[in-house]
C-alpha cells in the first residue's frame, strides 16, 4: 500500500476512536457555539467526502458537491461505524491510480469548477480537510467535557505544538 493511503487510513482510525468512546447524545449534540453543529455532523461529513473520492459520477469525474448527507450518520455511532468501515474497505481495496489525472468538480464559492487533481493530490486535500475537521471536533468534544486520550487527536503532523505556561 502506497504512503498516501497509509497516511489517509491512518487519519480515518480516528473516526473509529471518536466513535467507539461517545454516547449518541454527545455524538449528536449540537449545543456548542458559535456554529451549533455536532461531531456527528463533522464525521458525516468527512465519510462523505471519501465516499465522493471513491464515486465517480457519470462522466467519470469526482463531485466533491453530490455528497450523501446521511442524517442518520449524524446522529448514531453504530451507523457512523459502519459507514466508516465501508469507507475504509473501499479505500484499501480501490487500488486507486494515485498518479492518474482525475477531474473534480467543487465549489469554492463562486459556483461549480472543474479541477484537475492526481488521486495522489485529492487523497492528500481530504487528508489534510480530514485532520481540520478533527480539530474542530476536539473543540467541540473539549466544551462537552469529553476528551479522547491520543494527544495528537486534532493536530496535522506538520503544526508545531505549544505547551501552555503553568
Amino acid at each position: 500500500m502506497d504512503i498516501i493511503m497509509k497516511s489517509v487510513i491512518k487519519t480515518l482510525e480516528n473516526v473509529e476512536v471518536v466513535l467507539t468512546n461517545l454516547t449518541n447524545e454527545h455524538y449528536s449534540n449540537a449545543s456548542i457555539g458559535p456554529y451549533h453543529t455536532s461531531v456527528g455532523a463533522h464525521i458525516r461529513h468527512i465519510l462523505d467526502y471519501y465516499m465522493c473520492i471513491l464515486s465517480k459520477n457519470e462522466a467519470g469525474m469526482v463531485d466533491l458537491t453530490a455528497r450523501r448527507r446521511q442524517v442518520a450518520v449524524e446522529e448514531n455511532c453504530v451507523i457512523a461505524l459502519d459507514y466508516y468501515e465501508t469507507i475504509k474497505e473501499l479505500l484499501v481495496s480501490s487500488r486507486l491510480p494515485l498518479n492518474d489525472r482525475v477531474v473534480v468538480i467543487d465549489d469554492l464559492g463562486l459556483g461549480k469548477i472543474e479541477l484537475d487533481y492526481t488521486y495522489a493530490a485529492l487523497l492528500s486535500q481530504a487528508n489534510s480537510h480530514t485532520v481540520h475537521h478533527f480539530a474542530i471536533i476536539n473543540y467541540i468534544l473539549t466544551q462537552l467535557n469529553v476528551q479522547i486520550t491520543d494527544a495528537n487527536f486534532g493536530y496535522n503532523p506538520s503544526t508545531p505544538k505549544y505547551k501552555k505556561a503553568e
